[in-house]
């Protein structure tokens, strides 16, 4: 189990196409340690030979031969990915610290889940704490961030035509077709119950007690948090970092935004659950506070409740007075699926085809029972952070296993007819802004031959 956690955090915390950036730069070895050195100077970036080495050793790792040409194309798209940061700083492109610190909640939400909403595990797991973490992933995913930006900047306008798609497909010799397995279009709706009011109220008062325990000097903010928050921030007895105006939940802010430093709020609802909040400080448009986290638990009356109006949004389906996919937009608290009207989509093409060994396994032992064309009756399921919910499966279509074809994969071929028109662009970018970048590379890999024209 240990092991399988510390690949999945190495996989959320992975920041490029190719490596796992960490702030150690020495590795040790059986002569002692072995001196990092600069490999790549790109204007004013560098690439360590500590890069190279761990981005080829994930390379490796996916169970790919060794080979020096590999490494070669590696060393290439580091430096690329510099000459992407030197060509944002030139040109001015930006990414906003409020747009990273977003994306590294996010990933760090993602790692969490992974240990089971356990922070403690997490930290003992990596060795850091929250907040290590945080400060350690932060410039790699700004980084990816910017060469992203700058990369959309130069191929977000590219498109393939019908023509193009059906060129690419026919320089594809027959024997290097790729073979799909079986692939479904599967769409599905999800609620979550929600806590009726009176939960919501036991909570509330709760809070209230809480509140009273710490004004009156019985209890701590911080012991409090530990125990009872249901936050990220409870290890950390509930403290946050510091926060822009527009960062947080409109009703947590408002609240934070009204207290003095040092005072304590009334619980406040937000779309979480009910807060507690003590306002640390405030600089200018930013403020830090600390808060405890309690969320309203739905009871049975909840999840028949729930369960009741899944079916009657089925109903409404088959009657044909609702379509699935706008219900679904209306409806489905999945937010992965919801935007494409409830359909799972291939991660790299978008397509809405997808093979089943992708599914969860739950959706894959249901739509084996089912009739194409079908809709399931509500099926009470549990979710990846261990909370319950109903949710509607609609079996559009199965395609069987096959090889690669215009007809059945359009949309397969297409994306990659348009990743092959921008990775020319790229090239050719590359090509073009080596005339105007410093770009040095060391003697050591001079046969990658990065530097020729």
């Amino acid at each position: 189990m240990k092991m399988h956690k510390r690949a999945m955090l190495l996989k959320y915390l992975t920041v490029s196409l190719f490596f796992v950036q960490t702030l150690a730069v020495a590795q040790p070895t059986q002569e002692g340690v072995v001196v990092d050195k600069i490999i790549a100077k790109v204007d004013d970036y560098i690439v360590l030979k500590s890069d190279l080495e761990r981005a080829y050793l994930d390379y490796l790792a996916n169970g790919r031969p060794r080979s020096d040409q590999a490494k070669c194309q590696i060393l290439e798209s580091l430096v690329v990915n510099k000459m992407l940061m030197a060509k944002a700083e030139i040109d001015s492109v930006e990414v906003s610290d409020a747009e990273v610190n977003g994306n590294v909640d996010r990933r760090i939400q993602q790692i969490i889940q992974g240990f089971g909403g356990s922070v403690q595990e997490l930290e003992q797991q990596y060795g850091k704490s929250m907040e290590q973490i945080k400060e350690e992933i932060f410039d790699a995913v700004k980084e990816q961030m910017l060469i992203q930006r700058m990369q959309n900047e130069l191929t977000s306008k590219m498109e393939v035509s019908p023509a193009e798609v059906k060129k690419f497909f026919k320089k594809i010799p027959t024997d290097s077709l790729p073979y799909f397995s079986t692939e479904v279009k599967v769409a599905q709706i999800v609620v979550e119950p929600k806590a009726n009011a009176g939960q919501k109220e036991a909570v509330r008062r709760l809070m209230l007690d809480m509140r009273e325990q710490i004004l009156n000097g019985t209890a701590s903010f911080a012991g409090l948090a530990r125990r009872y928050s249901e936050d990220g921030s409870a290890a950390q007895g509930g403290d946050l970092p510091f926060y822009r105006r527009g960062e947080v939940d409109p009703a947590f802010e408002a609240s934070a935004m009204t207290l003095a430093e040092g005072e304590l709020s009334m619980p406040v609802e937000s779309q979480f659950g009910f807060h507690l909040i003590e306002l640390i400080s405030r600089r200018g448009n930013t403020f830090k506070t600390r808060h405890i986290l309690m969320i309203p638990k739905p009871d049975q009356s909840d999840f028949t409740r729930t369960a009741n109006f899944l079916d009657s949004l089925r109903n409404k389906i088959l009657a044909d007075s609702l379509t699935f996919q706008a219900a679904a937009k209306d409806h489905s608290d999945d937010q992965f699926t919801s935007s494409n009207g409830g359909f799972f989509a291939n991660d790299q093409t978008g397509s809405l085809s997808v093979s089943v060994e992708s599914l969860p396994p739950d959706i894959f032992f249901a739509i084996d029972t089912m009739d194409i064309g079908r809709i399931s009756r509500p099926m009470r399921f549990q979710q990846e952070d261990g909370k319950y919910a109903y949710r509607i499966l609609y079996f559009k279509d199965k395609t069987p296993p096959h090889l690669a074809n215009l007809d059945d994969d359009y949309q397969k071929i297409a994306t990659a007819a348009l990743n092959s028109k921008k990775n020319k662009r790229l090239n050719e970018w590359f090509n073009e802004a080596i005339e105007g970048i410093f770009v040095e590379i060391d003697p050591e890999y001079q046969e990658c031959n990065l530097l020729k024209q």
